[in-house]
């Protein structure tokens, strides 16, 4: 919003729809070696077959620490916004317990389009300077999710009064005040969080375009925003793997965004406890046979690299 996540976007080809993303049913998501699955443009290096027959891959770079707004710079134009003239008073503004809807629709004019009956880029981006919160910060997901908003850089009148009305909020200054203890009451409940993460599949497609499986380079941005409070100890490596492979893996469908939750909890960092025969998405078979291929790899070279010390020891004392 603002300057974060898909106000930026270009009008992308949305990746074909997956029927499901259990095993045998992911043609677009696993990542084999065929025509249809890789582009023209595609490297040999890049390329990894999901029964484990893994080619040379290029090492990829770590993810150091990208904000969501940085990252998403990597994929998005700015495009260019006129700036928004109206801001909202600061002083004398209700903290009332039950929100005022008359007050909630003369906030929302605040910020509403000239031309249409909802709040857009621009004015989600003003809204984000008088709260005093960056547009990607995970606070201003979280008011997204309070809102119920179906899609980004889009705020509803509906939506807006409505979704304020829950959280009894009706001015920036009981907006800025709940916000917090909101984040707080996601940080102690795993079902709030859980209610969450699946939103943020949902506020990342473009509903204009019929999108219904999110383009893997916004996934992975959604990843890094949503995770921002409490990373997954796997989080970093399934990142890697997902850039690396993002001109193979072309989208995320929502079972594979909801389960990658209950991986990432499961497994915590130990891939070894990964049971390929249980209903997981072939998505997380291709990335557990990458991980072990590459910690194996490893271990040869570094048991090569010990065996030349060996020798060159033996070959002195000798």
């Amino acid at each position: 919003m603002g300057n974060c996540l898909t106000c930026f976007k270009e009008p992308p080809a949305a990746p074909q729809d997956i029927p499901n993303c259990h095993k045998e049913d992911m043609p677009e998501v696993r990542l084999y070696a065929a025509p249809s699955h890789i582009p023209a443009s595609a490297p040999p290096d890049q390329t990894i077959i999901s029964n484990g027959n893994h080619l040379s891959l290029t090492p990829v770079s770590p993810i150091s620490g990208d904000s969501p707004a940085s990252v998403v710079g990597r994929f998005y134009p700015l495009q260019s916004r006129k700036p928004h003239s109206k801001s909202a008073p600061i002083m004398g503004l209700s903290d009332s317990k039950q929100a005022s809807e008359t007050k909630l629709n003369a906030l929302f004019n605040t910020y509403k389009d000239e031309n249409e009956d909802s709040i857009l880029a621009e004015g989600i981006e003003q809204l984000c300077k008088d709260l005093q919160i960056p547009p990607e910060d995970y606070k201003i997901l979280v008011l997204a999710w309070k809102l119920n908003a179906e899609q980004m850089c889009r705020f509803t009148r509906e939506e807006f009064v409505t979704g304020l009305k829950s959280i009894r909020s009706d001015s920036i200054k009981s907006i800025q005040n709940r916000l917090p203890e909101i984040v707080q009451e996601v940080d102690r409940s795993s079902e709030l969080f859980k209610d969450l993460y699946r939103f943020t599949f949902k506020f990342g497609l473009d509903t204009a375009a019929g999108q219904r499986i999110l383009p893997t380079d916004m996934a992975v941005v959604l990843w890094q925003l949503v995770f921002s409070r409490k990373e997954p100890p796997i989080l970093k490596r399934w990142l890697e793997f997902l850039e690396m492979h993002q001109n193979i893996v072309r989208g995320i469908p929502r079972d594979t965004w909801n389960m990658f939750l209950n991986f990432s909890e499961t497994i915590g960092e130990e891939l070894s406890s990964y049971d390929d025969t249980e209903a997981w998405p072939s998505l997380f078979d291709d990335f557990v046979e990458y991980e072990n291929d590459k910690m194996n790899q490893n271990i040869a070279k570094d048991n090569k690299e010990l065996g030349g010390i060996l020798r060159e020891d033996f070959n002195v004392n000798d």
